[in-house]
């Protein structure tokens, strides 16, 4: 059983497996993080599993096993970005196959006001594009955001510190930085982003 802040050599062969699987992005280098954990949580949620920060046998049985799960959007697109609200996971898809899973977190669905301007934390739901790309950390009214993926108006697929197991973005799809530096990596201007499902 690993737990985080474990340190070692089944550390290090977590993450190339989960590396190996497409959830996780950072360095291998054998020591239990945060962004170790949220990759976890990945392969949990996308192998239907209660995502949790302990790794047991059916996390290691999961990573031995190839997956059966369907795309959300089977004829969309060669390369295209899925994002699952109900599961909070986003897929990024290269030649029909899955090729990043991360864990998310998307709009809380709460009405928010910061500074005097008030609106709905809603991740809209449908059929998009990236429309541009922000490299690096910016700052805006509602918060800082690092490798930000415009695909719907100033909401974006983007890296954060903050990636809870519930959403609890103003809007925007959080995801953890790791995984973040890759996905702006791959994905371009003009890449199908499909939104689909409900987080209640």
């Amino acid at each position: 059983m690993l737990r985080p802040g474990a340190r070692g050599e089944a550390v290090k062969l977590l993450q190339e497996r989960l590396h190996r699987g497409h959830y996780y992005f950072g360095k291998i280098n054998g020591v239990y993080d945060d962004q170790t954990k949220m990759a976890v949580w990945a392969l949990q949620k996308h192998r239907k599993l209660m995502p949790q920060a302990e790794v047991g046998s059916r996390v290691w049985t999961a990573l031995e096993r190839p997956s059966r799960r369907r795309p959300l959007v089977p004829n969309g697109g060669a390369d295209r970005v899925e994002i699952n609200l109900r599961d909070q996971l986003l897929t990024v898809y290269r030649d029909r196959k899955p090729a990043l899973i991360t864990h998310i977190s998307s709009g809380a669905e709460v009405r928010y006001c910061e500074d005097g301007r008030c609106g709905n934390a809603i991740t809209p739901v449908g059929d998009f594009r990236v429309s541009r790309r922000a490299p690096g950390w910016t700052t805006g009214r509602l918060g800082s955001m690092f490798n930000s993926l415009y695909f719907v108006g100033g909401i974006a697929m983007h890296g954060s510190t903050k990636v809870p197991l519930r959403p609890a973005s103003h809007g925007c799809v959080r995801v953890p930085l790791t995984a973040s530096k890759r996905l702006f990596q791959m994905v371009r201007i003009g890449e199908p982003v499909y939104v689909r499902g409900s987080i209640m």
